[in-house]
């Protein structure tokens, strides 16, 4: 393991040492974070695929004393280094998929087009190899017993990881922190876009029982009829949580309400745009409302209280910059994700 004795929780971070600062090898930690630079479908603002490294940075500055989980991190936290092939990937194929959706939305006939075919083609076998590549990273860490973070990246990133977790773990249900639905089939013809990612959960994943989706406030129709017509999806609105607490209805209420349709086994998917848009300004999709992060903190530490188990978490969508509130936002939810996991699987520092 590694030396604790003569590591200073208190003092400055080393930055020579992992995420958080601390001094755990891959080997040592109980929860090691997958960094997955990937962006390619988004169809807003970009630099998601980046925001890994300003994470690692802002992650310095995160003091590790918290007051819910006081000693987890001494399990142990690792990130894996940012993956340099698939970034490269992810960077061509953006591209094409921007040329793509310029031609694809002034109302030209792709089919028509040699070049664009084959650019929609490549497109979507890059999803493809993403989840294959996702996949068997996270595959290779729970057959090592270890607990798996992913951090995008866009959304469409942990399709893979779901589908080895169910392997791995059975049947769980997904908590969805998110301002979109991402029901949408094959959006802008693009399979595994980051706006279909809980619709290809539902069709590709049948161990995930349910997936509660709280914060929604931008979905189409067609979201909203495949949410309402599959018993497996409840949908919170943005609005009508409002209008509840409006009425005067306590947080806790509902908080209680939404954990009462988890099942037994949890896993958190958390996109920042489902905050309120301070708090993320250069996430891709931002959206007028949402939550402070304090809410949704509030909302798992309740889940770990009524004794429901986080098997694992992604945290996608944070906006890239130097210095930026996304990345320090970001950074204090991954502490937080973090030590929830260990407190979920059986702390031993507690």
């Amino acid at each position: 393991m590694a030396d604790l004795e003569h590591f200073d929780p208190n003092g400055p971070a080393n930055p020579n040492n992992n995420i958080f600062g601390l001094p755990f090898t891959e080997e040592e930690a109980k929860v090691v974070i997958l960094p997955v630079p990937w962006e390619v479908t988004v169809s807003s603002g970009d630099g998601t695929s980046r925001s890994s490294e300003q994470v690692m940075k802002a992650s310095l500055q995160v003091d590790l004393f918290d007051l819910y989980f006081p000693n987890g991190w001494k399990e142990g936290f690792f990130m894996r280094e940012l993956n340099r092939k698939v970034l490269l990937k992810s960077d061509y194929l953006r591209k094409e998929a921007e040329l793509y959706i310029d031609y694809m939305t002034k109302g030209n006939d792709v089919e028509q087009n040699k070049f664009i075919s084959k650019s929609l083609r490549e497109i979507n076998e890059g999803g493809e190899y993403l989840n294959n590549w996702v996949y068997e990273q996270t595959k290779e860490l729970l057959d090592a017993g270890k607990l798996v973070g992913l951090l995008g990246g866009d959304h469409s990133t942990p399709l893979g990881y779901i589908k080895a977790l169910a392997e791995k773990r059975g049947e769980f249900g997904i908590l969805h922190i998110d301002a979109h639905c991402d029901l949408r089939k094959a959006y802008e013809a693009f399979t595994y876009s980051h706006a279909s990612i809980m619709y290809n959960v539902l069709e590709e994943v049948p161990d995930v029982k349910c997936i509660i989706q709280v914060g929604i406030r931008d979905l189409c129709e067609e979201e909203w009829i495949r949410a309402q017509e599959s018993d497996r999806v409840v949908v919170y609105l943005d609005q009508q949580i409002k209008e509840r607490q409006f009425g005067g209805e306590h947080w806790k209420a509902i908080a209680d309400e939404i954990i009462s349709h988890l099942p037994d086994k949890v896993y958190i998917s958390f996109d920042v745009d489902g905050l309120d848009p301070k708090l993320c300004p250069s996430t891709g999709t931002p959206v007028p409302g949402g939550f402070e992060m304090e809410q949704v903190l509030y909302l798992f530490n309740k889940m770990a209280e009524k004794g429901k188990q986080v098997i694992g978490f992604d945290l996608v969508e944070i906006g890239n910059g130097e210095g930026c509130i996304d990345s320090v936002v970001g950074a204090r939810l991954l502490w937080r994700l973090c030590n929830l996991l260990v407190k979920s699987n059986g702390n031993k520092n507690e």
